[in-house]
């Protein structure tokens, strides 16, 4: 009997070795996998890394783009409407030359129809952006407006403007005419003019 008991294990020992062996064959096998799928992985995670980079340098150049034609697109519209605006500059100083210079022949309601035009179209404009430059009692700015004459008035501030020629615009912040102005300056010791007035043209 006991011999019969042994003769049963054995087959069973025999099967379990023949197992051992065989996972062992496949772990064996698995083995050299490894290393390849790792480098493969991490190839995968650069390219997906250089796709995703790419993809934003992509998506600022096409911002950048947008932006670029926006401007160009504003600096087009700016262009044309300031150099409408430049052409109605002179309209607008011929009708403040006909209201500042009255004729007593012509009849008042001729000058009212005129101020009238001359406020509306004014509007116009002023809705566009432009704005006048502030003259009288101001200090010379060169930015702003330009000298053609330099008059002695000891009571006011060096370099004020006491009257204006013409004047000056700007468009949005932006300089569109100067304005041509007289400026005040001090007697100085040993300049006496005819008249007892210093007025020279500023070079």
């Amino acid at each position: 009997m006991e011999d019969e008991k042994e003769l049963a294990i054995t087959p069973q020992s025999s099967e379990a070795a023949e197992g051992a062996d065989a996972d062992g064959e496949v772990s064996a096998a698995a083995s050299p996998a490894s290393p390849a799928s790792a480098e493969a992985y991490e190839k995968l995670l650069a390219e997906k890394k250089d796709l995703y980079d790419r993809l934003l340098r992509k998506q600022a150049e096409l911002d950048n783009f947008r932006k670029r034609a926006q401007k160009e697109k504003e600096d087009f519209r700016q262009r044309a409407s300031e150099d409408l605006i430049r052409s109605l500059l002179p309209t607008l100083d011929g009708f403040e030359r006909a209201l500042n210079h009255r004729d007593e022949n012509v009849p008042e309601t001729f000058y009212q129809g005129l101020d009238l035009i001359h406020r509306e179209l004014r509007e116009v404009l002023g809705r566009a952006g432009l704005t006048a430059i502030e003259t009288t009692g101001k200090l010379f700015d060169p930015y702003l407006h330009q000298a053609v004459e330099t008059v002695e008035a000891p009571e006011r501030r060096e370099h004020e403007i006491v009257g204006e020629l013409q004047r000056g615009y700007k468009l949005k912040h932006r300089l569109l005419r100067p304005a041509i102005v007289r400026v005040a300056v001090r007697a100085r010791p040993g300049e006496v003019s005819a008249g007892g007035e210093h007025d020279k043209k500023i070079r």
